[in-house]
């Protein structure tokens, strides 16, 4: 059977789609005090077809996701392999599904909001189901240079804190809170000797 058309959607009363599972049978089967008595019919294709769409737009609503989330998340809803397939292509081919736009966006974001590593960052996106060639494409320009640069950016900052701490102390928290993000024991030295030399800098001894 080919998939209904993909305007054809379950929509909830204020006409968001919805991820219920309510409208999987006929209101006389799931209302009707005998129908709760027998079992219930096994879902048509068409209606596990307009299921899975109504799941995946549902999810993509509510944060972008790449395609194999979206497959388990599926599989989670007991969407046949085969329906799950369909539906996915079809969500790929109109644009609503695009691994390489979601990798993009998780690079940026966690570059940008958390100054994370490369490695980190990868890391993440493999967890998240996004292919290795995918992987290599997205994070190709993060290079040594510029992830030192983020985590001297990075040491700059949470160095004003830490100031007035002894230099054992403040050394060994700049290490491990560069290292959470992901961050080797070069780079992370080098920002924070970076670091030091900038508040030195700036805060010269009165």
């Amino acid at each position: 059977k080919t998939l209904f058309p993909y305007t054809t959607l379950f929509r909830s009363r204020r006409g968001r789609p919805t991820d219920s599972d309510s409208n999987l049978f006929d209101e006389d089967s799931v209302d009707s005090p005998s129908s709760r008595l027998e079992p219930k019919p096994t879902p048509s294709p068409e209606k596990l077809e307009q299921r899975a769409r109504n799941v995946l737009l549902y999810q993509l609503s509510k944060s972008a996701k790449s395609r194999e989330q979206l497959r388990v998340i599926l599989e989670q809803r007991e969407i046949p392999d085969e329906i799950a397939h369909a539906v996915l292509e079809r969500f790929t081919e109109v644009g609503l599904i695009d691994d390489v736009a979601f990798a993009q966006t998780v690079v940026s974001s966690r570059l940008n909001f958390k100054g994370l590593a490369k490695s980190s960052i990868r890391r993440e996106l493999s967890t998240k189901g996004v292919d290795a060639h995918v992987i290599e494409e997205v994070t190709q320009d993060i290079t040594p240079e510029s992830e030192l640069k983020t985590a001297q950016d990075l040491a700059v900052r949470r160095y004003r804190t830490m100031a007035h701490l002894a230099k054992e102390v403040r050394d060994r928290r700049l290490s491990g809170y560069l290292a959470r993000k992901g961050y080797s024991a070069n780079i992370l030295f080098s920002a924070i000797r970076y670091a030091e030399a900038n508040y030195q800098a700036t805060h010269p001894d009165p």
